[in-house]
């Protein structure tokens, strides 16, 4: 079975000059099988794809990966985790926020997601309080660690942006942009001014030019309707989620705010596996609706063995799982939000496995989606054109047992005997 622990890399061993070399060499993964059914090998090289052909038909020019019996898609992305407070669920006491504890936490959390599958990673990090800036100098820290592994970036998450006491939390949330905060967030909610907290973090993000994602229930239409009408048209665009909210409401109220979304072009992030808040905030959006009505829905993981979800796993394949067996939808619909919505939404460049494309990919033991989204355990993830993580599982039954359930004679006994 896999290790339950990531392994950390050797920071000597991708260095700047180190990935380079890496990512320019050559990679041929070998009978891979595409979810159309056809058996291909395909050359990567320079970290994209250089091409696709039947299987055999391609001469290796490098190293070679045999996947023979995988199921080769296109990788997934994280859009949604919490690498500052991921691993804390069993941790006695209070939470430890000093630098190097949030750089460990985040580093191999990054790690364990990444052996998922998801070779991009959006980490959402609080930023004030007693805590400042430090959660956020631990997270930029993990990233360039783990730079040729993972592609990692941060959302700086302030509490409180409005009135006197939000002073202090609009200048930090600057200084966080300054400081290499690739996404502008919060939690508009949890401000007494939700719309002017919007308004706040849409004024630095434009500044910047950086995107928006911002944590929302999505339980009032009025105010789901005001922050789309706001956030409409922003460019590099707006993310929300978990807007667990919207399932709770009746669903004429509903359609209309996935309406509403869906007119201002924001993508939502649902979180199939578990929220990141309280007990009442558990639960998924109401995905086929909003799908339905024209907004981008993608699906993120969430916690990740924290106090709101002391199990959660961190893998996109079991949110793609939970969508298709407990949301309805097709699993290529689902896979699709876990790995290409996911990554429009991130502001990624599109994948798929043809010339051209990233080489941003993931083999599984399999030969269907569907088998793979059930039973995905043996994992290769390619990352920048060159295999970054291997999960192996061997599944292996006793004879004796394989005998009874096939009512077959057992090794030495006679059918006749006792």
């Amino acid at each position: 079975m896999p290790d339950s622990q990531p392994r950390r890399p050797d920071e000597n061993a991708h260095g700047a000059g180190g990935n380079e070399a890496a990512d320019s060499g050559a990679l041929l993964l070998h009978g891979a099988r595409l979810t159309d059914g056809r058996t291909v090998d395909v050359q990567l090289s320079g970290g994209r794809i250089e091409a696709v052909g039947t299987a055999g038909s391609l001469t290796a020019h490098g190293a070679r990966v045999d996947l023979a019996g995988h199921l080769l898609l296109p990788a997934p992305a994280e859009p949604h985790a919490h690498g500052d407070t991921a691993l804390t669920a069993d941790t006695p006491g209070p939470v430890s926020y000093a630098v190097e504890d949030v750089q460990r936490r985040a580093t191999e959390a990054a790690l364990l997601q990444l052996g998922h599958g998801a070779t991009a990673q959006r980490a959402h990090v609080r930023i004030g309080d007693v805590q400042g800036l430090g959660p956020l100098e631990a997270v930029l820290q993990a990233r360039r660690s783990l730079r040729g592994l993972v592609d990692l970036t941060a959302v700086a998450v302030p509490r409180l942006l409005t009135g006197v006491a939000g002073a202090d939390g609009l200048a930090m949330l600057r200084d966080a942009v300054k400081m290499g905060a690739s996404v502008v967030g919060g939690c508009p909610d949890a401000d007494p001014d939700p719309a002017g907290y919007a308004e706040a973090v849409l004024e630095v993000a434009a500044e910047h030019g950086r995107p928006v994602d911002l944590h929302t229930a999505g339980d009032d239409p009025a105010r789901l309707a005001r922050l789309a009408a706001m956030a409409g048209g922003l460019r590099p665009g707006v993310t929300i989620g978990p807007c667990t909210g919207l399932a709770r409401l009746p669903r004429e109220v509903a359609a209309r705010a996935a309406d509403q979304l869906a007119a201002a072009g924001v993508t939502v992030v649902c979180l199939p596996q578990g929220c990141c808040g309280g007990v009442e905030r558990r639960g998924t959006a109401p995905v086929r609706l909003l799908r339905a009505a024209g907004v981008r829905v993608a699906a993120g993981s969430g916690a990740l063995r924290d106090v709101a979800n002391p199990v959660g796993r961190g893998d996109p394949l079991e949110a793609a799982y939970l969508l298709a067996s407990q949301g309805g939808l097709r699993t290529e619909d689902a896979y699709d939000a876990v790995s290409a919505v996911a990554r429009a939404a991130m502001g990624l460049p599109a994948v798929r496995v043809e010339a051209g494309f990233p080489a941003e990919l993931l083999a599984v033991r399999g030969e269907r989606l569907s088998g793979a989204l059930s039973l995905a355990y043996s994992r290769i993830v390619v990352h920048r054109g060159r295999v970054v993580a291997r999960t192996s599982a061997v599944r292996e039954y006793c004879d004796s047992a394989v005998a009874v359930a096939l009512d077959l004679p057992r090794q030495g006994r006679s059918e006749t005997g006792p």
